[in-house]
């Protein structure tokens, strides 16, 4: 409900007493007006009646019929008067005139008689015509008059009077009554509007004026008048405006002083994350470049024979640039993570190959460290990605083993949500969590009990990893740990319907160890020790190795008749060559969509969203043999035509 303005209420405050006196008076003249109309008919009819009854009383005496029809038909010229009956003693009508609406007689007595019919609104008077009582003054009379007792009536007079007139006169009245008040209600409402005007203008001046102010026109200025009854008000207005104007100026130049030196202090800031960032990328780089060629002299140094002692130094080695590795590809998860960079593929997953190849990969762990690992298998197909879970189970059961000193580690499965949910939990007898680290652990670098930063104990990138990665696939993963006794770590994830596992296998193709012997690759690497090593590894798998620095050395061993089976290519190339368009000009110089396969030092998402869209598989450094040569077979296998 919208309530009434200021000019509304000063408007119902002038008119409402008028209002009320006019109703009042109006009421009470009405009524006084209405109580004399009624007397005055009421009067007239009743001597109406009684002159009819005395001018009837001789005709009934002499039963002269003829002067008492004359006296009645005269009657009928009486306004209002609608009919006359003269009725002798015994109640036989002597004279009639007028349309009598009478059904039956009234009932007839000694006293005069008035009825009111609402319905035709006529009134019926019955007046006694009495005798006149003459005395006679004789000397012989006594001086004190005789009580000859009421002489019983001659006749009587019935007449029939309507009200109309007086109805009529009533409505007149009641019409004149309006038409006054609302007369009078008029001029005081005009009168109140042209002398509240005085009282209300200012009052909505000043009312706009807070109204733009608050709307926040601190310019504003409202004029003082030397008539204005809130002069006053209006001074004190503008002072305030005036008062709130400078302090908002102040104001203002103190946040464009601050917004300025933010502006500053975020552009140093913005340079500093900048050279940081480029700092932080050509450090990634250029160490990846080492260790990848690193890694790759060791392993093809664990391929010569040797003694004892120089296998257990290999051995050493190999387990040092493994940790480095692990640290690399752990961090290149993390970047790829917050660029969002991670692809989801959900298709439906087996679970009993899954859980068996996690049992292939960490029972040897299991074994160096004297604990005992179950896996519970499952025939149930999960609705996930097939690489990002493998991934997650094998960083908690990788983390279990790691912080389980006796007794073992559990790998099981258990329906939830009523069927539709399957938890993959996993669980361990190894040191527990206490509550108030719960939450920490899944931040990144953050170990509980390694101040030393001991590399055998992990990095504390692994359940970070698992956290990021359940959150994109939008599994649940909940933790439940009692510090000495054990932890539990599960992943909640959607049943699928079963598939045909043994097709699936079946159309999985194993390739023998030694299927890339006899291949012809060009290697593009300008890093010498790079090349050297990856040209190494790649002799030791009896593979037919080239390596050149960049285009130009591969379109010259193409010209003398090189042809290669597939291409490997660093993505930074000496004087700003890129790998990719590299690759691309030699297949285009080759007429054919050769196999290739770019490696890079670099984890710019940016790199793995264009060599995505190429169709280019990308190896960052420092890459394993293993995965390397398992890349070579999967590219090397024949082309369908």
């Amino acid at each position: 409900m919208r309530f009434f303005d200021i000019r509304d209420r000063m408007l119902l405050a002038a008119l409402l007493p008028v209002t009320l006196v006019a109703v009042l008076l109006s009421t009470v003249f009405l009524a006084g007006r209405y109580a004399d109309l009624d007397e005055a008919h009421l009067q007239r009819a009743r001597s109406l009646a009684r002159q009819l009854a005395s001018a009837s009383e001789y005709g009934l005496f002499s039963a002269n019929t003829g002067s008492l029809q004359t006296i009645a038909a005269g009657a009928l010229r009486e306004p209002d008067v609608r009919s006359v009956m003269i009725l002798n003693t015994k109640g036989q009508a002597l004279a009639l005139a007028g349309a009598s609406g009478l059904t039956a007689l009234p009932v007839l007595g000694l006293q005069e008689q008035r009825w009111l019919e609402a319905a035709s609104g006529l009134e019926i008077w019955v007046q006694p015509v009495s005798p006149s009582q003459l005395r006679l003054d004789d000397l012989f009379e006594s001086a004190t008059p005789v009580d000859r007792g009421e002489a019983p009536p001659l006749g009587h007079v019935v007449l029939e009077i309507s009200r109309a007139a007086v109805v009529s006169r009533n409505h007149d009245m009641l019409a004149i009554g309006l038409a006054v008040t609302l007369g009078g209600l008029l001029f005081g409402g005009v009168l109140a509007v042209r002398i509240g005007r005085g009282v209300i203008q200012p009052i909505l001046r000043v009312s706009d004026m807070i109204e733009r102010i608050g709307h926040g026109e601190l310019s504003v200025r409202g004029q003082v008048r030397s008539d204005d009854p809130l002069r006053d008000l209006q001074q004190g207005l503008n002072q305030m405006a005036e008062h709130l104007q400078q302090g908002r100026d102040k104001l203002e130049q103190r946040v464009a002083q601050a917004t300025a030196e933010l502006r500053s202090k975020k552009d140093e800031a913005e340079t500093a994350t900048r050279a940081k960032s480029r700092f932080l990328a050509a450090a990634s780089h250029d160490l990846r470049q080492p260790i990848h060629a690193l890694g790759m002299f060791v392993a093809r140094l664990a391929q010569l024979p040797h003694d004892r002692e120089t296998r257990h130094l290999i051995s050493n080695l190999e387990a040092s640039v493994r940790a480095m590795q692990d640290l690399l590809d752990a961090l290149l998860d993390i970047s790829r993570l917050d660029a969002d960079a991670v692809r989801v593929q959900q298709q439906p997953v087996p679970l009993a190959p899954l859980l068996e190849q996690l049992r292939s990969a960490l029972l040897p762990v299991a074994a160096d460290k004297g604990l005992r690992l179950r896996v519970r298998n499952s025939e149930l197909w999960v609705q996930s990605d097939p690489t990002l879970l493998h991934r997650i189970l094998l960083n908690l059961v990788s983390n279990a083993l790691r912080y389980t000193g006796h007794g073992g580690v559990l790998i099981g499965c258990r329906r939830s949500r009523g069927g539709s949910h399957l938890w993959i939990e996993v669980w361990d007898t190894g040191v527990g969590i206490p509550p108030e680290h719960q939450q920490d652990i899944f931040r990144e670098f953050y170990q509980i009990g390694n101040p030393e930063r001991d590399r055998s104990k992990g990095l504390g990138l692994g359940l970070n990893i698992v956290d990021r990665t359940a959150r994109l696939l939008g599994h649940g993963l909940d933790l439940c740990s009692v510090p000495g006794r054990g932890t539990r770590f599960r992943v909640e994830v959607p049943l699928a319907p079963s598939g045909d596992l043994r097709a699936m296998l079946a159309a999985v193709e194993t390739l023998p160890m030694d299927d890339v012997r006899g291949l012809c690759i060009l290697v593009i690497e300008d890093d010498m020790h790079s090349a050297q090593a990856l040209r190494g590894l790649l002799d030791s798998w009896g593979c037919v190795v080239a390596v050149v620095e960049g285009l130009q050395g591969a379109l010259t061993l193409l010209h003398g008749g090189f042809t290669p089976d597939l291409l490997l290519s660093d993505f930074r190339l000496r004087a700003g060559e890129s790998g990719m368009q590299t690759l691309q000009q030699l297949r285009t110089t080759l007429g054919r969509p050769l196999p290739a396969c770019l490696m890079s030092g670099d984890t710019d998402p940016e790199l793995i969203q264009s060599c995505r869209d190429a169709g280019l598989p990308l190896l960052h450094k420092p890459v394993r043999p293993a995965k390397l040569r398992t890349l070579i077979r999967r590219l090397a296998r024949p082309q369908p035509v």
